[in-house]
């Protein structure tokens, strides 16, 4: 048995060893999931990884990447996709991400299709590979936000959420122009989630922003993108 297979065995072990039958249905319910649960806690599930990751350290990009994709398609319960959203977020592999994984990064974005998965794979290595490789990245996110897939549209706005001083402000209104309009939940909530975050670094540029396009925001992406200015009295009230 290889490595690779040793890792994700042992992982996968540990998994159903820790699993607790009267909490995995509410979490199935809870994430509206067709994936069943073991039912681990996050803190549990972390834990579990961490270990196995340590006990099987990959050897190069390669081998890190093979095995975040066989937990990912292998997968039978939903903690076990966690764990490869875990390993791809392992800070002492995040240098051997780059744009030539974008094929695979896809794929979990497309086939994960809610919000405990796309996000952080939005938010960290979409943000990495952006601040990376921003020549290649940045006309990828504008094909993205322009599409059908919503979890593509979404991962493409939330790229930036944690740039702060770093926000490229005009290429976000950019990625958030094509589904100003929309109605789909997650898309508002991710205007408002990128406009509140960009808010705690240049408030005035979101008010700004804001009241500009008050009339084609949703009310859930303006109340969002106002709620830190809200509670700091930054503004007294949401266009």
């Amino acid at each position: 048995m290889t490595a690779r297979d040793l890792m994700v065995t042992t992982l996968n072990g540990s998994l159903a060893a820790a699993a607790d039958p009267h909490r995995a249905p509410k979490q199935q319910a809870y994430m509206k999931s067709t994936m069943p649960f073991f039912g681990i806690t996050a803190p549990t599930l972390q834990k579990i990884c961490r270990q196995a990751f340590a006990t099987y350290p990959c050897e190069d990009a390669a081998h890190w990447f093979e095995r975040i994709m066989v937990m990912w398609r292998q997968a039978t319960h939903r903690e076990q996709r966690h764990g490869a959203i875990y390993l791809l977020g392992a800070r002492q592999y995040q240098n051997w991400l780059n744009t030539r994984q974008l094929e695979q990064l896809e794929e979990i974005i497309v086939t994960g299709a809610w919000w405990d998965y796309v996000d952080p794979v939005a938010v960290n290595q979409f943000g990495r590979l952006l601040c990376n490789e921003p020549d290649t990245m940045i006309p990828v996110l504008h094909t993205w936000s322009q599409g059908e897939n919503i979890w593509k549209r979404r991962t493409a706005m939330l790229a930036q959420l944690k740039f702060k001083e770093r926000t490229d402000f005009q290429l976000l209104t950019e990625l958030i122009e094509p589904s100003i309009q929309e109605k789909d939940f997650f898309l508002r909530k991710a205007i408002g989630w990128v406009l509140r975050e960009y808010s705690k670094t240049d408030p005035g540029c979101i008010i700004s922003y804001v009241n500009k396009n008050a009339d084609r925001l949703s009310g859930l992406s303006k109340r969002e993108a106002f709620k830190v200015m809200l509670k700091n009295g930054q503004v007294t009230s949401v266009p």
